[in-house]
């Protein structure tokens, strides 16, 4: 069942690998969306899966946006880093081991899951990035991501993909170990999508 701690609703579900994913959900899902994903895909895994606290029309998000491609810059940097902070105090309240903690996320949540990376470097252990953009304007050009380990999955249909291209060069950049898919698919998630991102937790 859902909780509110740590400031953010969220569910946590123990595992056995040491691992734990932290879920991610798209607009308009919440904290139970990914749960059914992340059993499938690592089933010893620990889950601690979190319902973002914007609300657009009532449809949960994890930061405001001015339009489908123009974010709340000031909005999306705090949640972010609060976010990280939920991160260290649930893992210290659950005793999870914090440098195990490794995001999977879904459009929107893929990008917080992203900013909330390069914001608190060392908050995630990896992620998993499944239809994402870069919803940062100015993205940090100095952030030390060395041998970060991400998974960033494309759909080539996908209308927002033009708005995702500048994150694998930019992860490059900073140095992380970057894996990037590119499936005949929109935005929607098919099974060459949940493959590859199997494949990836299980070597990772």
């Amino acid at each position: 069942m859902p909780i509110e701690d740590f400031g953010w609703i969220h569910e946590y579900h123990p595992g056995s690998s040491g691992r734990t994913l932290l879920l991610l959900h798209g607009t308009g899902a919440d904290e139970q969306s990914l749960i059914p994903l992340a059993g499938q895909l690592a089933p010893d895994d620990a889950v601690l899966a979190v319902r973002g606290r914007s609300l657009e029309e009532g449809a949960p998000r994890f930061f405001r946006r001015f339009s489908a491609v123009e974010y709340d810059q000031e909005h999306l940097i705090a949640e972010a880093d609060a976010l990280a902070e939920f991160v260290a105090d649930a893992a210290a309240g659950y005793e999870l081991d914090p440098r195990q903690v490794v995001a999977l996320g879904f459009s929107n949540g893929a990008n917080i899951g992203l900013v909330t990376a390069i914001r608190n470097p060392g908050a995630l252990a990896g992620a998993v990035l499944l239809r994402p953009v870069m919803a940062l304007e100015e993205p940090y050009p100095d952030v030390d991501l060395t041998g970060w380990p991400a998974l960033v999955a494309h759909g080539l249909t996908d209308p927002f993909l033009p708005y995702a291209e500048r994150i694998v060069p930019y992860l490059k950049a900073l140095d992380a170990d970057v894996t990037e898919i590119r499936s005949p698919a929109g935005h929607a998630l098919i099974r060459p999508d949940i493959e590859a991102a199997g494949n990836w937790l299980a070597a990772a």
